[in-house]
């Protein structure tokens, strides 16, 4: 099982890791935790298309080396589409970079902060405490986490990455990536819509996808 972002909450409910109750209380702890984070320094997200994923993070680390703007790979979504994330000067300086390196597209998206950046460490403290505070159930499979993009079934290692999810990107390709290297052919998306299954689809063409909503 696998979850994107707070989906991963969703993932450790399914695979009995998490009580229902447990994770939604952990959830709302988390977004409080990041509203405040927000409110510290005002952030943003952008989605960069048709750019390589390795001239992203290149793109993304000069600028923080020339100007100690934060701007960091985010969320990698599928090749070709990744999402950045970052201070508002450093977003507005990489969405000028990337289009001037080839991407098709680098759009600010309307969110109210940079999630998965190292400007969410404000959030860290409280919502590791809440998580540590928690019970975590041995997994009935294993769960492939996002900053790790790996299976994972020891829960205190599922609560160490889900601690770290907050301020470390979320690795969808390589976590698809790792499923089929372990053997997986068909993806099921859990929930309504079918944006997993279409990543799934770009990261894997080969892949079987269905949902169920």
């Amino acid at each position: 099982m696998a979850g994107h972002s707070l989906g991963e909450f969703s993932a450790l409910v399914a695979n009995h890791v998490l009580h229902f109750e447990d994770a939604l209380k952990l959830v709302s702890i988390r977004a409080q935790a990041m509203q405040k984070a927000c409110e510290i320094q005002p952030s943003t997200m952008a989605a960069v298309l048709a750019l390589a994923d390795d001239k992203v993070e290149e793109i993304c680390a000069a600028i923080t080396a020339e100007t100690g703007e934060v701007v960091v790979a985010a969320n990698y979504n599928c090749p070709g589409q990744l999402v950045i994330s970052g201070s508002l000067k450093g977003i507005e300086i990489a969405c000028e970079r990337m289009k001037a390196a080839g991407a098709k597209r680098a759009l600010v998206l309307p969110v109210g902060g940079a999630f998965h950046s190292p400007l969410m460490a404000p959030a860290k403290e409280e919502l590791a405490a809440a998580i540590e505070a928690t019970h975590f159930n041995n997994p009935i499979c294993p769960v492939y986490q996002n900053v790790v993009a790996k299976a994972v079934t020891d829960p205190s290692a599922i609560k160490q990455n889900l601690i770290d999810q907050l301020t470390g990107a979320v690795r969808w390709t390589q976590s698809v990536q790792a499923m089929v290297a372990d053997g997986a052919s068909h993806f099921t998306e859990v929930g309504p819509g079918k944006v997993l299954q279409g990543l799934v689809q770009k990261i894997h063409r080969e892949a079987i996808v269905d949902g169920v909503s």
